[in-house]
Parts: C-alpha cells; structure tokens; sequence
C-alpha cells in the first residue's frame, strides 16, 4: 500500500521536494538554491540545465534522507514557476538559450509592437490576459530572433518549447513525453482559454511554429513516468505554482480567494466554471481541476513581494537573514513617513506598468534603516490590497477574508499588518507550503490516494488567525500615502 506522495516544487529562486501522507502531514523535505543570472538592466535567467540538476538532486536526497523506498510513493506531482520559458534541441536535450524568467522585461519592445497592431483586445478576450512581458509568448519570439537557425528548427518540429513543468517531464521521462497542463498553457499568452487549444493568429503575429509546442492535460492526469531506482513512479500532475496553491488552500468553490507571498505576491479567485473578463487589471486565468471540470479564476500579481527582502538582504546588506525583517520592522512604531515602491521589475495589476521603476519616497534625516525595512515590509501588504480591491470591483464579492501562504506568510508583523490594510480576516493554514500541497493533492487524486476533493478538503486546518486592529482613519490615510508613492513610481524608464 501507498504511504506517499512526492510534491516537485521548482521555484523562482530554488527547487524543492517535499513528501506528504496521507494526512497531509510533511515527511520530509530538501532544498536548493540556484544561480540567479542577470545579463543586462531588467533582464533576468535561468540556466535549464541547472534548474532540472537542482530538482533532481533535491528529490533523491530527499528520497535518501528520510529512509523511503520508491514503492512508497503512489504519485509525483510538478508544480512550478510560471512563465518562464525555455526552448532545447529535441535530439540532444540541450537548451538553445537560457530560461528567459517571467520577472524579465526585455520583450517590452515586442509587446509595444503587437498593441501597436491591434492585438491588445485579441489577447484579453483570447487569453484572458493583459499584453505584458511577463508571460512566456515574446520571451520565446525572442529567443527564436535572437538564436540563428531556431525558428526554421522549431518549424521543423527540432526545437521545443516548454515552460519549467514541460522542462521537467520531459527530462524525468526521458524525453518520451512533450506535454503541459491548462494552468501553465494559460500563462503564455498564446492559449485560447475557452476553446482549450493554442491560438493560430497570436502564433502567427509573433511567428512562433505550433509544431514547437506542448499537448495540453488536466492538471490531474498521469503523464507519464520518471524511473526511480528501477520501478516507475506516475508523474500525475502539473500546475503553475500559483494556481496549485489555489487547490492546495482548498478554494474548490466561486468566490474563495488566497494570496501567496512568494518573490512575488499572488492572489487569485475562484471564479467556477465561468471565465469572466476583468475590468480592473486582473488576469482571468485557468484553475488548477479534475479532467471531469475546467475552473477559472482571477488573479492578481505582484511582481516584487517577498524579493523586496531578499533584496534588503542581497544588495543593501540591511539585514543577514530575510527572516530578521519582521525583527527590525518591529524596532520602530511606524516608517516615520517613508514609503517604499518595489517597482523593481514594473508594476503588475492593477496597474500593469513595465515602464515603472522602485522609489524610496518620504525620507528625512531621521530616517533609519529600520523605518525602510519596515516600508519595505508594508509594501507587501499594500501591493496585496491593491489586488483585492480591484478583485472586489470585479465580482461583486467583498473579500471578508482570505487564506495566505508562501514563505512571507510566516512574517507575522506582515500578515497583521496585512489585516489592518485589508481590514479583514487573515488566516494562515498548518501547512504552509500550500503550492506543494496542491500539487501532491492533484496527483494523489488522479491515482486514487485520496477520494476526491471532498476528502482534501477535511484535511485543511487553521493555524493562525489575525484580526484587523487598525482604525479605518489610520488605514485611510496610509493608503493614501501609498498612493501618492505609486504615482511617484509609474512611467520612469519610458
């Protein structure tokens, strides 16, 4: 009998595995970080083959460590970061250029182009998503201009294209199987989200060849095997991180939310079976589901959340560990006036600005490294509310509360904070590593280790609740602050 379910979770920053029961309880789990690349301005990389040797490695010392057999394991289930792309010779394996990550801005110029070509309302009723250069249909343009030969390769069927969780199927089958799920194929800007299949006039206006692309699955099917030690173990699900933390906080039902604090910070709504559009700057995107029923849901994107600590930490040299932030933050009453905009990379919704740059506003000679750290941590918790306004005006649903996740989550400061900006109900899950959890969720259940979502759904359990402390005059005028911040930050480097 089956005792476990191995989740995949490859990240912006590290790869993970992590092993769970049959009563979600965490047996183990391995991590490592990987080379972040940063080749010019705004440009960001990955090395593919370091990512897929980072994942491999974490999953058999994780196997290795904690004494389990691979006749233990019913399932693996892949969940990664999205929009990152990464296109490799089918024949060799060998990528042709490096992973073009999904904070990169250098296809700018390219999303430009097509807007100026009437595209923009295509891609919003098609995809359900907004021009950008975040999502993963110019990075491969890109890559295709830039790489000689590639694109009449890639007409040839010789160069693939895949985000990290085709990456990763294809490697761990050996290359026998070429294949995405409807959450990640919903991230590239080139899937036509209602009829479910690839749309011939975006892959036209980019020039980008169908025979390069992935089959799209559920993202709870098998898809085939990884050998493990001789025996072969299902690969039974794919899901874009965020959409994966969507099931793994149990938000099967319209008008349940969650918001992950990650590098970036992400929140998304159940919207059912209906792919509404936004008015107000968020994406309608396909939700993590069973084969019998496709989901949708709106989302809402930081791009800098918790990468604004790392970068304290990193760059500024401000703290040792991300983890002192909440420390410090709490050393002094208020930021003493200063606001920080971490439109490192642009802002994403609602106000999907590429051109928008960080700003360090309010700064006075008293200011201390304390009151930055600590604006830089509020900036989490205003981004966040900026999401759930405009995911209000979009539905009709006034958020109450909401589930949080992700590594940040752990920062209390932050999530009571988070509360009083929000001016609801913040709950923390036991299992906070809840995009993992919806990964091993979706693939223990397309193998039968768990009975369907009404058995998940018994196994999520409350941690910690934060209640909203803060008066509603106060959190007026420090988003009002806020504000002002942001408008500071927009059209910097147009």
């Amino acid at each position: 009998m089956f005792r476990y379910v191995l989740a995949l979770d490859q990240g912006t920053t590290s790869s993970r595995a992590i092993l769970f029961d049959r009563d979600q309880n965490m047996i183990g789990v391995e991590q490592k970080e990987f080379t972040q690349l940063y080749p010019q301005e705004g440009w960001v990389e990955h090395d593919p083959m370091e990512i897929y040797a980072s994942q491999y490695a974490v999953m058999m010392e994780l196997i290795t460590k904690y004494d389990v057999t691979v006749h233990d394991i019913a399932a693996i289930g892949i969940t990664n970061q999205r929009e990152t792309t990464i296109l490799w010779d089918k024949k060799t394996g060998r990528p042709i250029y490096n992973a073009i990550v999904w904070q990169c801005r250098r296809t700018s110029g390219i999303v430009d182009r097509l807007v100026q070509d009437g595209f923009e309302a295509h891609i919003r009723k098609t995809t359900g998503l907004v021009p950008d250069a975040y999502f993963s249909g110019t990075k491969i343009a890109w890559i295709l201009n830039h790489v000689e030969g590639a694109r009449e390769r890639a007409r040839n069927g010789e160069i693939l294209f895949g985000t990290v969780d085709t990456w990763l199927i294809w490697k761990l089958t050996n290359g026998e199987v070429h294949a995405t799920d409807y959450t990640n194929a919903s991230r590239t800007m080139l899937y036509d989200i209602q009829r479910l299949d690839w749309d011939d006039r975006l892959l036209a206006a980019l020039d980008i060849p169908r025979a390069m692309l992935p089959a799209v699955n559920p993202s709870s099917s098998v898809y085939g095997t990884v050998n493990l030690q001789g025996v072969e173990i299902p690969i039974a699900a794919a899901a874009g991180d965020q959409q994966a933390s969507l099931f793994g906080q149990c938000c099967f039902e319209k008008g349940e939310a969650k918001n992950t604090y990650g590098t970036g910070c992400f929140l998304l709504m159940n919207t059912g079976n209906e792919a509404g559009a936004s008015r107000n700057g968020l994406l309608t995107t396909i939700a993590a589901s069973l084969p019998e029923r496709v989901q949708y849901a709106l989302e809402g994107s930081v791009f800098v959340g918790g990468a604004v600590i790392q970068w304290l930490r990193d760059e500024m040299r401000f703290i040792t560990e991300s983890s002192d932030a909440e420390y410090y933050a709490r050393k002094v009453t208020d930021t003493g006036g200063v606001y920080l905009v971490p439109a490192f990379t642009g802002l994403g919704a609602p106000y999907w600005d590429m051109y928008a740059r960080g700003a360090i506003v309010g700064i006075t000679r008293g200011t201390k490294r304390y009151h930055i750290i600590r604006a830089a941590e509020e900036s989490i918790a205003y981004q966040s509310f900026d999401l759930m306004k405009a995911m209000e005006k979009d539905t009709g649903i006034t958020l109450t509360g909401l589930k949080v996740d992700g590594g940040a989550s752990r920062d209390s400061f932050l999530m009571q904070f988070q509360a009083d900006i929000f001016g609801g109900v913040i709950r923390r899950p036991v299992v906070r590593e809840t995009t993992a959890l919806g990964a091993a969720y979706l693939a223990g259940i397309a193998v039968g280790f768990w009975r369907g979502i009404d058995e998940v759904r018994t196994l999520w359990k409350c941690d910690m609740t934060f209640t909203p402390q803060m008066d509603a005059a106060q959190r007026d005028r420090l988003l009002a602050g806020w504000h002002k911040a942001v408008d500071r930050s927009r059209n910097w480097a147009e």
